[in-house]
């Protein structure tokens, strides 16, 4: 754990970004050999448009990053924070503490509220228009949205306690877990259901892609599938009866027009002409 901890201290920007484009290119390389769905689309051009999504993500929180490291610096030095109030212990277990509540906030917190506050979702909905749900759907966010998260991040972090290297950790487990269960990838049908008792699993989050209501609002999951089970949001559908996308933006240039798609936040009328 000591090197896990070193390595995470003092990772650079630069093996950030290697893990967040590896993590894509190795699931790319698998979608390709046993995809779940044979899209009729061309996946470069889908792939472009949630790049661009990605890189954006990266520019937001590139800029806010030194309010995260003075957060977590903040907290460790002042001894603030759920986990500051924890007795010695082993430090994988404290570690994994650390990532639940990391990922309770930072993620399924962060992704349930965007569901149920109108002007939040307003930038969500950009991530649910993909109607090629694949690996790079990932980081379809809606630069509003990144902020949105960013802002989950530090409450996140404040609530925890948690030490910078802990954050990056998280961060960076949380960009693979994304892509792992985005991925447009078919495991087998019990070892998919084995592993979603314990992590969000491709199967279970592709249900959270359907295109309608109630299972929009279900699966919030991105690391552990604990929180939905534990609040009730927890849903399964056959993959076959899965139809990606949202059912207010079904057209064309709703989905895969980013100037179209960075304007619809702003749109008075959200719902479908």
């Amino acid at each position: 754990m000591e090197s896990i901890i070193n390595y995470f201290e003092t990772i650079s920007s630069l093996h950030r970004g290697l893990i967040l484009a590896g993590g894509i290119a190795i699931f790319w390389i698998i979608e390709n050999i046993s995809p779940l769905h044979v899209f009729s689309y061309k996946k470069r051009n889908h792939a472009g448009i949630n790049i661009f999504f990605t890189i954006t993500t990266i520019i937001v929180n590139f800029a806010l990053a030194a309010g995260l490291l003075r957060t977590a610096n903040y907290v460790f030095e002042n001894n603030w924070g759920l986990l500051q109030l924890l007795p010695e212990m082993n430090t994988a277990i404290y570690t994994l503490l650390g990532l639940l509540l990391l990922d309770l906030i930072g993620a399924y917190f962060a992704h349930w509220v965007q569901h149920r506050i109108p002007s939040l979702w307003k930038f969500h909905l950009i991530h649910h228009t993909d109607t090629f749900v694949d690996t790079t759907t990932a980081n379809r966010h809606h630069p509003g949205e990144s902020l949105i998260r960013f802002a989950c991040t530090i409450l996140a972090v404040l609530i925890a306690g948690a030490p910078m290297w802990l954050v990056f950790l998280y961060q960076s487990l949380s960009v693979v877990f994304s892509q792992f269960n985005h991925a447009n990838i078919q495991l087998p049908k019990k070892l998919d259901t084995f592993i979603s008792y314990f992590i969000v699993s491709p199967d279970m989050h592709k249900v959270h892609h359907h295109y309608v209501l109630p299972y929009t609002d279900t699966n919030y999951g991105n690391i552990f599938s604990i929180w939905d089970r534990l609040f009730g949001t927890f849903s399964t559908l056959a993959n076959a009866e899965i139809v990606y996308g949202i059912d207010t933006h079904q057209h064309v240039e709703q989905h895969s027009d980013i100037k179209k798609m960075i304007k619809i936040p702003f749109e008075k009328n959200q719902k479908d002409a």
